[in-house]
């Protein structure tokens, strides 16, 4: 592989931080942002939400429009420094430095959870650990949503390989000329399903929509 071709997930977002937001004004999306939008305030209305893998606070705004309070929780700390940046007055949002896979340090007690967008870029045997981590901090009966790309000629980035286990890749270019390849899984409905139907402690009331450009996957959390 080109050594100048950065496969360091957490450097690239990193590097990208400050361009980040610039994916969510390409105009033929703008329809399904609205709806995502309008969705999730009503989902997490006077909830108690963790979120995973904030980013720059894009959809944590959302969120926090309705929410009781939102703990917005990021890997990585240049991604958050932007978050915070945000004007936050009027809601209650905190944000704090973790792994998605190890949320035992985030404090709090939480009654519903967002995945905005990590899931792609996860090895798919990784994906029931990263619920599963996520599930036993949220209690009963608590909605969990993971949005997250499909793929769509023209509007996405190109593939740039499969590897052997059927993981797709994108190379990308950043505005500091570094090039970067991503790994980015488009999972259709069934495998959505079929990952939630693999976890050790099981879930309920499943729900998946497919829009133009994303897909939402809803479901609760149980005893």
């Amino acid at each position: 592989m080109d050594p100048e071709l950065s496969t360091d997930l957490t450097d690239y977002y990193a590097r990208r931080a400050r361009e980040y937001e610039r994916i969510y004004e390409k105009p033929e999306r703008q329809a399904d942002l609205a709806q995502l939008t309008t969705r999730l305030r009503a989902e997490f209305q006077r909830r108690d939400v963790l979120e995973i893998a904030c980013g720059t606070g894009y959809w944590t705004r959302a969120i926090a429009d309705t929410a009781r309070s939102v703990t917005a929780t990021d890997v990585n700390a240049e991604v958050l420094r932007l978050a915070r940046t945000k004007d936050w007055s009027g809601a209650s949002v905190r944000f704090a430095v973790a792994d998605a896979f190890d949320l035992h340090a985030v404090t709090g007690r939480f009654d519903a959870a967002f995945v905005g967008f990590l899931w792609s870029h996860l090895e798919r045997p990784r994906l029931p650990a990263l619920l599963g981590q996520l599930n036993v901090r949220l209690a009963p009966g608590s909605p969990v949503i993971a949005v997250d790309n499909r793929y769509v000629p023209g509007s996405s980035t190109p593939i740039s390989r499969t590897d052997e286990h059927g993981d797709t890749f994108q190379v990308r270019k950043l505005d500091d000329g570094s090039h970067h390849e991503i790994r980015k899984n488009f999972p259709d409905e069934r495998e959505l399903r079929d990952t939630l139907a693999g976890l050790a402690r099981p879930v309920a009331d499943v729900h998946v929509e497919l829009l133009d450009y994303f897909w939402l996957l809803k479901y609760q959390t149980l005893a």
